[in-house]
């Protein structure tokens, strides 16, 4: 095969092959999409690992039972929950606004802001 004149787009090395060919193997192919990738990615993880944490926290206050039970927000703060990351919110018949972190929620209270009732989502049987 004969040079096209082109150099790798990952590690400037000379290309050998087709005239088209970007790159002068495989792994200097995936490095370079990898590095593109990595940016979105990392965000993506970081709002992901806040989801998943933000859950984890509400399992944890609910205690695997099927109850609901009345939290403050400094509570949730100091296991490091984050507000602003959620799945999804339910409005319920009496305009009551839901927020969940998958199937975990909890609502604000009206009486005291700075209280919650955690929630479990309840699950249909089929």
């Amino acid at each position: 095969m004969f040079g096209n004149g082109k150099n790798c787009l990952y590690c400037d090395q000379p290309v050998q092959g087709r005239a088209d060919k970007k790159f002068c193997d495989d792994q200097c192919r995936n490095s370079y999409n990898n590095q593109l990738k990595a940016v979105k990615n990392n965000v993506i993880r970081n709002i992901n690992n806040a989801l998943k944490k933000n859950r984890n926290i509400l399992e944890s206050i609910l205690q695997n039972t099927d109850e609901t039970i009345k939290v403050n927000r400094e509570k949730l703060l100091q296991e490091g929950f984050q507000f602003k990351y959620y799945t999804h919110q339910y409005v319920n018949k009496k305009g009551n606004v839901y927020v969940y972190c998958y199937d975990f929620g909890y609502l604000e209270l009206d009486r005291d802001p700075d209280w919650f009732l955690v929630v479990r989502k309840k699950t249909v049987s089929k």
